[in-house]
């Protein structure tokens, strides 16, 4: 097994380029900005690197559906750039009080709260900006788009799951609520990622959007169920920020409600749960086949 997306598939290598390319070229330049720091602040938390697991489910959606990598960069920088705004809040004081991110300072270690909190304001309202007016789409794709990050990221998932998971903290939880405090944090947005490149793609297919939702949801649990483990298994070096920070903040997780081998097994199965899914468009879903499985092996 390997843990390295790039090994899975040496295309990815050529779309994570794209897609931090796409990212310098829409943030805004601190020489040319009413707030310099700001912009810095900005450019610093979405270019920092990470996995991009979420750009790249819109990358391989839009294809799938019969689009092109083209069709996909806008809503690929909109969705990182929404993630990158839920980690920079996440990591203040506040909330999970992180000091290190992706294997340097978090943003409010970098600069300061306030600037971390403007900057991942900021982060936030500029996906959707950038959904509403640059590329080429229709105007039904274009509002779909909005729409499904709008809620993927509200209070009905992300800021949602968010909340509950802060309302947790010290409090043992069964594993349906936890399940569903993962789906609305994490899932949703997983999810939404393929229905943004399906979307991009502009070719309407009903079976295709339900089975990419399926896809999505199961991946988006198996992720989240992995990144428990990690967190129990792994150390800050490897992780490339704080281990064992589920139990410093008291939190529910898979392993603890589960134990470790059923954690595995179940994040296995969804695995083939969301493969299955896909399987009847052969080839063509080989990107998206390849990053569930990355999902379940990655170390970090």
């Amino acid at each position: 097994m390997t843990s390295d997306l790039n090994a899975l598939d040496p295309l990815n290598a050529t779309v994570r380029a794209r897609l931090d390319q796409a990212l310098r070229d829409h943030l805004p330049d601190p020489g040319n900005s009413d707030a310099p720091r700001l912009a810095e602040a900005m450019r610093y938390a979405a270019l920092a690197g990470g996995k991009r697991i979420r750009p790249m489910l819109v990358y391989a959606a839009c294809r799938l559906a019969g689009g092109s990598l083209e069709q996909a960069d806008v809503p690929a920088v909109a969705v990182e750039l929404i993630h990158a705004y839920s980690l920079v809040h996440d990591d203040l004081p506040a909330m999970d009080d992180d000091d290190l991110r992706r294997g340097q300072p978090t943003c409010h270690r970098a600069f300061d709260e306030a600037t971390a909190i403007l900057a991942g304001d900021t982060l936030h309202t500029f996906a959707f900006e950038l959904l509403s007016r640059a590329g080429e789409y229709p105007d039904g794709a274009r509002v779909g788009m909005v729409r499904a990050l709008t809620q993927a990221a509200g209070g009905a998932g992300m800021a949602a799951g968010q909340m509950q998971d802060m309302a947790a903290h010290g409090q043992l939880q069964d594993v349906a609520a936890l399940e569903r405090m993962h789906y609305l944090k994490t899932g949703r947005l997983i999810t939404a990622s393929l229905t943004l490149g399906y979307l991009a793609a502009g070719r309407p297919d009903a079976d295709l959007a339900r089975n990419l939702t399926a896809y999505g949801d199961a991946i988006g649990l198996a992720f989240q169920i992995q990144d428990d483990i990690l967190d129990v298994t792994m150390d800050t070096e490897q992780l490339g920020k704080p281990s064992k920070s589920d139990e410093k903040h008291g939190k529910s997780t898979f392993p603890a409600l589960l134990g470790l081998q059923a954690s595995r097994e179940r994040a296995q199965a969804l695995c083939r749960q969301a493969r299955a899914a896909l399987a009847g468009y052969g080839d063509a879903a080989g990107p998206l086949q390849q990053l569930a499985d990355y999902i379940v092996q990655r170390s970090h």
